[in-house]
């Protein structure tokens, strides 16, 4: 049985965030890598999940740029992350339409204010 009173998963990825850490869970039984954490894993339902941290690299599955009326273009991409799990995100530091399927990149922590919770980005890697 899942112990409730314990931190949620959310608020611990998000403490992980807060240190400019990208926190992600392996389910224990069958070495599932999990992301967005859970408190049990989504196929085996087992509450045999490990916290780990991710290196940040990880490259561009999928990219579009979003062009909305009276706003500048931004980026939204689906980054596969070398550990083995996949997130949606943007890419910073570069014109959107730059951005290419396959290319590397790595995490950093975006905060918009100290209100709002932290989340990541990406930046390109190299050149």
């Amino acid at each position: 049985m899942v112990d409730l009173t314990q931190i949620s998963p959310r608020q611990k990825y998000l403490d992980h965030l807060q240190k400019g850490e990208l926190a992600y869970q392996v389910c224990t039984d069958d070495g599932a890598v999990i992301f967005y954490p859970r408190v049990v894993a989504p196929v085996t339902g087992s509450e045999n999940l490990e916290w780990k941290i991710s290196a940040g690299l990880g490259t561009v599955y999928s990219s579009t740029t979003v062009c909305p009326r009276g706003k500048e273009p931004y980026d939204v991409s689906l980054i596969d992350m070398d550990e083995g799990f996949r997130l949606m995100s943007r890419i910073d530091g570069m014109d959107p339409m730059d951005v290419e399927i396959g290319m590397r990149v790595k995490f950093k922590v975006q905060q918009d204010d100290e209100g709002s919770d932290p989340y990541p980005v990406f930046e390109q890697v190299g050149e």
